[in-house]
């Protein structure tokens, strides 16, 4: 990193600040940084005391030490970097206002674009429990956070609340994540009136599914187009439906799951008929073949509950329903 400066010690205040500022040098190296920062038309000024590399590695630094002022993160990035031997220059923290000013001059377009670069799954074949039958395991789910009490915030994110509006704007976003590290691959932030399943479209969209993935998903964001959309991927998919879900039960099979059809909304209406007539009477019907499994859970609340499952992989000598059941229904299940 050249001209970096350097705080006037030589040691960081805690060597794990010093760890964490190593590993993402390492994960994120400069010469990526150059690049997005290029392609974002945001080039370095050597002179400028916090050019656009040093702000794209505070910004970073930034989740590292979430709570910590920004001079404090500030203090910490340098730190380390001098640590490490690639900070050259004597050089002051700047002030809250001048880091302000600085990463608004970056803007968000450079960091989002570094993170599509660097967000990819990471797993090793030995990683445990991000495998099953030779598929990556990865899992999209919805969230959300509450965000500072600002008319900006309000106008752009809304509240919460369907009897009385949250104390604070309320962020929903949604990612995609490999189960085995716990690695965000892709996500996608929400603006006032964007749900979970519209930003779940959005990621399912985005290129990150691919082929060799098993994608989970709970009830709260299945619909026969979020499935589609993921099986179009490449992908295979494992989501969790809700009761109101028809699935008509087309041949049981040897592991106590079933065969069934989904299909549009509108395909059901018109064919709810062939539909339950059977396996004979499908030909044709666009939608899928899936299979089914359902369990109980029987430690939650005060009484039973059924959880019940839909895949694309319709041979249950290919993944068995009970290791469906002991490797797949936590992380689907909650």
């Amino acid at each position: 990193m050249p001209e970096f400066v350097t705080s006037s010690s030589n040691v960081p205040s805690s060597l794990t600040d010093a760890i964490g500022i190593g590993t993402l040098t390492r994960l994120v190296p400069r010469e990526l940084v150059d690049e997005v920062v290029a392609s974002g038309g945001r080039k370095e000024i050597r002179k400028n005391k916090l050019p656009a590399r040093v702000m794209v590695y505070f910004v970073m630094a930034m989740t590292l030490f979430y709570g910590d002022p920004y001079e404090e993160v500030m203090r910490k990035l340098a730190d380390g970097l001098d640590y490490m031997g690639t900070w050259r220059k004597d050089w002051e923290t700047p002030s809250p206002g001048g880091l302000c000013h600085a990463w608004q001059r970056l803007g968000a377009k450079v960091v989002r674009d570094l993170y599509r670069r660097v967000a990819v799954p990471c797993a090793m074949r030995s990683t445990k429990g991000a495998w099953l039958s030779g598929r990556r395991l990865m899992a999209v789910d919805g969230f959300g956070m509450e965000a500072p009490d600002s008319e900006e915030n309000a106008e752009y994110f809304g509240y919460t609340g369907k009897k009385g509006r949250s104390a604070f704007p309320f962020v929903r976003m949604a990612a995609l994540t490999e189960c085995g590290t716990h690695a965000v691959v892709a996500a996608e932030i929400g603006k006032d009136g964007e749900g979970e399943e519209t930003l779940t479209r959005r990621i399912l969209s985005s290129g990150s599914v691919e082929a060799g993935m098993l994608v989970m998903a709970d009830s709260g964001l299945y619909s026969y187009t979020n499935f589609k959309m993921t099986l179009d991927a490449g992908a295979d998919a494992l989501f969790r439906v809700g009761a109101n879900v028809e699935l008509p039960v087309l041949e049981w099979l040897a592991d106590g799951s079933y065969l069934s059809f989904i299909a549009d909304s509108r395909e059901k209406a018109r064919n709810s008929y062939r539909l339950r007539r059977g396996l004979a009477e499908i030909t044709g019907l666009p939608g899928f073949y899936v299979r089914v499994v359902d369990y109980e859970i029987t430690d939650r609340g005060d009484g039973e509950e059924i959880i019940t499952l839909v895949t694309n992989i319709t041979d249950p000598d290919e993944i068995p329903r009970c290791r469906t059941r002991r490797s797949l229904s936590p992380a689907v299940g909650g």
